[in-house]
């Protein structure tokens, strides 16, 4: 099931790339980084990491029962990214992502409540300082408008 899983995510991940490098420009006509550099990146990460992933999950030949217990995280998760999608128009996405990543990290990292809070800020301030500032791209504002 694992590797079934896997493959679908290294099919998903070969078609994202296929469309990164084929629809968007990888340079502007400025001779700028295009609309297409940051696409083809990770798509070729997430290739290169879903085939490593692959490859070490055949090697250690586990058995399906090991991960009978993960489907409980997996809803989870499913239903805090539902979650975090109605968060993302209510509170808009540094909030959304400071309180998702806070409940995410609390289930899949319990007992590190330190840890997981300070990952909950640090990430989507690093993301906000990188679009909104550097790249002068929004991240997506909320209903109510914060300082941030």
């Amino acid at each position: 099931m694992r590797i079934a899983f896997l493959v679908a995510i290294l099919a998903g991940a070969v078609f994202y790339t296929t469309v990164a490098f084929t629809d968007l420009g990888f340079m502007t006509r400025t001779g700028r980084l295009g609309p297409g550099f940051f696409p083809r990146v990770i798509g070729i990460l997430m290739i290169v990491l879903a085939l490593w992933t692959i490859v070490d999950e055949l090697r250690k030949g586990r058995r399906a029962d090991a991960t009978a217990g993960l489907w409980r995280d997996v809803t989870a998760l499913v239903g805090l990214t539902l979650g975090y999608a109605v968060l993302l128009w209510a509170l808009g996405g540094f909030l959304a992502s400071v309180v998702f990543l806070l409940a995410a990290l609390s289930l899949l990292n319990p007992g590190r409540h330190l840890q997981n809070g300070a990952l909950a800020l640090v990430l989507p301030s690093a993301v906000y300082l990188l679009f909104d500032v550097l790249l002068n791209a929004s991240t997506p504002p909320g209903l109510v408008s914060f300082p941030i």
